[in-house]
């Protein structure tokens, strides 16, 4: 007979947290004149408030919208723990912005709410006015949900999880343990997909995803899936996954084993039927990301990070025949020059020049843990440079960095170690220029997560 033991579920995560945002002084920017429309993007800046211990997140997410114009002005001060907007959610926010900046979505992660679909127009400052309705994503992936925003003229969303089952053959008697057999370990993953101008469900689909018989002998599986983004042709969505593995003679789970070529799960889409999985023999290890996007399509192709790779993390890409490109090679240590560069997170801008948050060998370990660095990269000529333009600081925290706002060949980040002031700075991917701007005022503990 077969015996069935569930290992764990995981529930992919979300949008969400609670917070506060800006306020500010003589030089704030509540008190600036407004730009004529049509002049500027909204940057809405995302902090994210220290729960029991500096650097966690986990006290709430703080947002608060700026223009272009002041974001770029070094003389205005941006407090975002006095007056800001308050996030739904129980835990950090996993935030997403449409395209112009001017809508903000979010789906609450965990708590009463956990799972609550809720968009919200940018106004400035800390108005942010709900606008359409509200939908539970719950009842499909949990109250705990990851999920993105896809890049479709942010019509829809997409939402996923996955659980595990180990499989064991019993052909003895109950005291004869001996005679148990691990077969594999069963990944099932569900995916969501929402329509965020109308709030309401276009599509769940469940499905298992083996690995080869070899890797399921040997007690790998897909743990976590996260970061999906579709083709350039509309009609393939792709979810990076995180292998995890057992032992197969105790099915207990093993921490230092061989790392696998990166993976990739293919649905069609729309549909999200006929899933198969792709592996990429240049990169090894996680295609799912952590808090911001870990894939984008440019110029016909998709182009994706990944992390815990022995070598490093590299960009990797998926071509337009859904298949890794194996002639693309982008490592990004030692394009670099560093040992163990880990992707954090990246953003790239139309031309294909994208930056990257990351860490490497040589980080320091500060309060919250390793030192970030921000670098510019260009996915053409597959060459990386750290931005030296920005101040660096042991406690410069990026783990949970989770988005860049982009207004054309332009991208804004925030600089602030945890627990202390910083500034946003834009960087002209064209030329690589980088220009200091607004002040960000920081509580004790707390750190910035981004701009959307």
């Amino acid at each position: 007979m077969t015996r069935n033991f569930l290992n764990f579920k995981t529930l992919i995560l979300a949008v969400a947290s609670v917070g506060l945002a800006t306020s500010c002084s003589s030089d704030d920017v509540s008190k600036s004149p407004n730009p004529e429309p049509n002049d500027y993007r909204w940057i809405t800046i995302a902090a994210a408030r220290m729960g029991s211990n500096p650097g966690d997140g986990n006290g709430g997410t703080l947002i608060y919208a700026i223009s272009s114009e002041d974001a770029k002005d070094p003389t205005k001060t941006v407090e975002p723990f006095d007056n800001g907007f308050i996030v739904p959610s129980n835990r950090t926010a996993r935030l997403q912005a449409s395209e112009d900046g001017n809508t903000i979505f979010n789906i609450s992660y965990a708590g009463d709410t956990g799972g609550n679909y809720s968009k919200y127009t940018v106004k400035g400052g800390q108005n942010f006015t709900p606008t359409g309705s509200e939908i539970s994503i719950a009842p499909y992936v949990g109250s705990a949900p990851r999920w993105i925003k896809l890049f479709d003229g942010d019509q829809t969303g997409a939402a996923v999880y996955v659980s595990t089952e180990h499989e064991i053959n019993d052909n003895g008697t109950p005291n004869d343990v001996t005679d148990d057999r691990y077969i594999r370990t069963n990944a099932k993953i569900g995916v969501v997909t929402l329509d965020l101008v109308n709030s309401s469900i276009n599509n769940f689909e469940e499905h298992s995803i083996p690995l080869s018989a070899e890797e399921e002998a040997n007690g790998y599986y897909f743990s976590r899936i996260d970061m999906p983004v579709l083709n350039a042709a509309g009609d393939k969505l792709y979810i990076g996954g995180r292998l995890s593995k057992v032992d197969p003679a105790t099915a207990e789970s093993e921490n230092d084993y061989e790392i696998l070529g990166s993976k990739t799960i293919v649905l069609d889409y729309p549909s999200l039927l006929n899933p198969t999985v792709i592996t990429s023999a240049v990169g090894n290890g996680n295609t799912n990301g952590y808090r911001s996007i870990n894939a984008f399509e440019y110029n016909g192709s998709v182009y994706q990070a990944n992390q815990s790779d022995p070598n490093g993390s590299h960009i990797l890409k998926i071509g337009a025949d859904n298949k890794y490109d194996n002639s693309y090679e982008f490592n990004l240590s030692d394009a670099l020059g560093v040992e163990d560069a880990y992707v954090l997170a990246w953003r790239p801008a139309a031309n294909g020049k994208a930056l990257l948050a990351y860490r490497h060998a040589g980080s320091v370990e500060g309060v919250a843990g390793a030192q970030g660095f921000f670098a510019l990269i260009d996915l053409n000529a597959k060459t990386a440079k750290k931005l030296d333009a920005i101040p660096y600081d042991p406690d410069f925290y990026l783990f949970q960095y989770q988005g860049f706002a982009v207004d054309e060949t332009e991208i804004y980040l925030t600089q602030a170690p945890v627990g202390k002031d910083g500034n946003i700075y834009i960087v002209e991917t064209e030329t690589g220029e980088v220009t200091k701007g607004a002040k960000l005022q920081n509580v004790a503990g707390s750190h910035f997560i981004g701009t959307f």
